[in-house]
C-alpha cells in the first residue's frame, strides 16, 4: 500500500498526544495500513531537533524524532524522502532523519550520504516475491540539495537519466517495481508536460507503477502500456483538513497477478478516515473524471480502459 504526503503538523501532533495513532487516523483506516504486507510514505519533513530553518522558504517542516512511534503504530516499512522538505533545516536534521528512521526499522530511499545511497533500492520480500521501490525528486529549491552537489542530499530527476538507469537495473532484481517521484506544480489538477512525458519514460525503462506526489491534491491517473501512473495522491496525512485524498493498495495472486484499488479518504480536524457511502463515491467519481484512460469501479478496484473492447 502506498499513501500520499505526510507531515506531521501541530494539529497532527496533538491528536497523537491525545489519543495515539487512532487519534491520526481512524481505527478503519489504521487497520488498512497496519494489515499491509508493505506500506510506503512520502515521508515529507524531517525528523529533528537540529538545524536552521531554510532562509526565504515559506513551508519549513520538522518534526521532533520521537513521533516516529506514529509511523511505526501505523505500520510504515519504507518512506520515501525525495521531496522539497527534508533539507528545510539543513543536513543535519536530514542525517537525524536517517537514523531516526533507521533506527526505527524503516528503510528510506530518495535522499543518502551519496548518489549511491540516495538512489539505492529497497527490496520487500512477501510470499516468495520480490517488490522494489525507489524515490526521486524533480521538485527542490535550491541546487545545493541535490545530492550530486551536496551531501547528504536528494535524489533528484530533472534529467530523467539516472532515474531510468536506476529503475533499469532494479527492475533485474525485483518482481515488481514501484517508483515514487516528487513532481508536478501545486494545489492544481492540471498535469505538466513533463509529468506525462516523464511518467511514461520510467515505465519504458521498466517501473511497474509510477506513483507522484508534491502537488498536495489528486491528480488524473494513468495506465500506459499496461501499468498504472498515479500523478498524485494529494495529502494524506499533512493539514486540519483533506477534503479528499487516497491510498492505493495493490494485492498480488500467487501468479504474480496485481490487483489494483483506491481507498479513498479525506481529512477533519486533522484525523484521516476512510471514506464511506455518498464520500467515497465522491472521491472516486472525481478522480475517476480526471483520468481518461483508467476506468474506477465503486469499490474502488482499476482497469485499463484501453483494454475494454
Amino acid at each position: 500500500m502506498i499513501t500520499g504526503d505526510v507531515e506531521l503538523s501541530e494539529y497532527v501532533q496533538r491528536n497523537y498526544n491525545a489519543s495515539g495513532a487512532t487519534g491520526v487516523v481512524s481505527e478503519e483506516m489504521l487497520q488498512e495500513l497496519s494489515s499491509a504486507d508493505v506500506l510506503e510514505i512520502n515521508n515529507e519533513f524531517c525528523f529533528s531537533e537540529r538545524g536552521e530553518q531554510a532562509p526565504d522558504k515559506q513551508f519549513t517542516f520538522r518534526v521532533n524524532p520521537s513521533y516516529v512511534s506514529l509511523l511505526n503504530e501505523m505500520g510504515v516499512d519504507v518512506a520515501g524522502l525525495a521531496n522539497n522538505h527534508v533539507l528545510d533545516f539543513g543536513k543535519d536534521a536530514l542525517s537525524d532523519t536517517f537514523t531516526t528512521l533507521s533506527d526505527a526499522g524503516i528503510e528510506y530511499t530518495g535522499a543518502g550520504t551519496s548518489r549511491e545511497d540516495a538512489s539505492k533500492l529497497i527490496v520487500k520480500e512477501v510470499n516468495g516475491k520480490k517488490y522494489g521501490f525507489l524515490a526521486a525528486s524533480r521538485v527542490i529549491p535550491v541546487g545545493s540539495w541535490n545530492v550530486d552537489n551536496s551531501q547528504p542530499g536528494v535524489f533528484t530527476c530533472y534529467d530523467t537519466t539516472a532515474l531510468c538507469n536506476a529503475i533499469t537495473a532494479a527492475k533485474t532484481q525485483v518482481d515488481y517495481l514501484f517508483v515514487c517521484v516528487h513532481w508536478g506544480v501545486e494545489h492544481t489538477t492540471e498535469l505538466t508536460d513533463y509529468q506525462v512525458a516523464n511518467g511514461h519514460a520510467y515505465i519504458d525503462a521498466g517501473a511497474d507503477a509510477v506513483i507522484g506526489s508534491h502537488p498536495h491534491v489528486l491528480q488524473g491517473m494513468e495506465y500506459y502500456n499496461g501499468k498504472p501512473i498515479f500523478y498524485s495522491l494529494g495529502n494524506f496525512i499533512f493539514n486540519e483538513n483533506i477534503n479528499s485524498t487516497m491510498a492505493v493498495k495493490f494485492v498480488f495472486n500467487e501468479a504474480g497477478d496485481v490487483t489494483v484499488s483506491l481507498l479513498p479518504a479525506y481529512a477533519s480536524s486533522a484525523k484521516t478516515y476512510l471514506a464511506e457511502g455518498e464520500k467515497a463515491a465522491g472521491i472516486l467519481n472525481y478522480v475517476n473524471g480526471l483520468s481518461s484512460t483508467v476506468n474506477v469501479a465503486e469499490d474502488g478496484t482499476l482497469s485499463d480502459a484501453n483494454n475494454v473492447p
